[in-house]
């Protein structure tokens, strides 16, 4: 059943990669096959493992994951690569603005603004993630270290030595939503959203349909 599934689906491909072909030769277009690549999404790893996409003299290779829009797409539909490279983006807008969170003439509440709406900003379109207890500890790890380089240091009440804050100490001290039920939140609202529009709508379609 599986392998007459894939060949269904294989023809498929192919009908559509001609009819993109010739619709860009209309145009006076032409698909430049070194970039445009090929990527079979299944839960089986066999899948289309010997199948080549080749249309109009033209072979496009195959890959296991690709950039897109900041977002990256696997064959194996997993979030990781997505959130590590968002994660690595994050870490390096951290850097870029850390001695202004470290700076003692700016006050907390416009620190806690330039990581809101900096550093957050580099993990927009978090609202269709699926999120992993991995991926979660990961970016909590991540907002940690960004509010403790905010919120720097505490005097401790008994010994008046200064000393580094501990996790719940950063959540008491920061009174916004913390990184994960942010984007928990977010994801409801875009449901909500998605529920509300028409049934012909695109975003509706591909959120609720089921592939035949």
């Amino acid at each position: 059943m599986m392998c007459i599934y894939w060949a269904e689906a294989y023809t498929l491909q192919i009908k559509n990669i001609e009819i993109s072909v010739v619709a860009s030769n209309d145009t006076g277009l032409e698909i430049n096959a070194e970039k445009a690549k090929n990527m079979v999404v299944s839960r089986y790893q066999n899948a289309g493992r010997s199948h080549s996409i080749k249309t109009d003299n033209k072979s496009f290779g195959k890959v296991k994951k690709f950039k897109y829009l900041e977002t990256i797409p696997t064959n194996k539909n997993s979030i990781q690569e997505a959130s590590k490279g968002r994660l690595k983006s994050g870490n390096a807008c951290y850097h870029s603005v850390q001695n202004i969170l470290y700076s003692s003439l700016l006050s907390k509440n416009i620190k806690i603004k330039i990581y809101r709406t900096i550093i957050l900003s580099v993990f927009q379109g978090w609202e269709t993630w699926f999120l992993t207890l991995r991926e979660e500890h990961r970016l909590r790890v991540f907002e940690d270290r960004v509010l403790r380089r905010i919120f720097v240091f505490k005097r401790d009440g008994v010994t008046r030595e200064w000393r580094s804050l501990g996790n719940e100490e950063l959540n008491d001290l920061y009174f916004s939503l913390t990184i994960i039920p942010l984007m928990k939140s977010r994801s409801t609202i875009r449901a909500g959203h998605v529920a509300g529009v028409e049934e012909r709508r695109g975003a509706y379609r591909i959120s609720v349909g089921r592939p035949e």
